[in-house]
């Protein structure tokens, strides 16, 4: 009997500042290619409709993976990523972040 952990499923919705999409953009491309080390990757883009409203509904919401909550805290952890902790603040300005796994599929 396999006692491997599932993956986790993170649910990441991104409030940023006024007019900085494109150092959101820069900051979460970068992020991407870091998170792929660790076996992350967002799954999932999504952009609400709402999101002219950006201290209420969160410009992007990222559906993302890791293999394990270790790898997770590896990534958050990266060196390089630290060196982009500027650009992040620059581009957002609040995070929220549930972690979970995957549950049953209502069909």
């Amino acid at each position: 009997m396999s006692t491997a952990k599932p993956p986790i499923i993170l649910v990441v919705s991104l409030f940023i500042h006024p007019d900085r999409e494109a150092e959101f953009r820069q900051f979460e491309s970068e992020a991407a290619r870091i998170m792929k080390r660790y076996g992350g990757q967002i799954e999932r883009a999504i952009r609400p409709i709402a999101s002219a409203q950006l201290d209420v509904v969160p410009y992007e919401v990222h559906l993302v993976s890791f293999p394990s909550m270790e790898r997770f805290d590896a990534y958050r952890g990266d060196a390089e990523l630290a060196e982009f902790a500027s650009l992040r603040q620059a581009a957002i300005a609040r995070t929220e972040i549930i972690i979970g796994e995957d549950g049953e599929l209502y069909l």
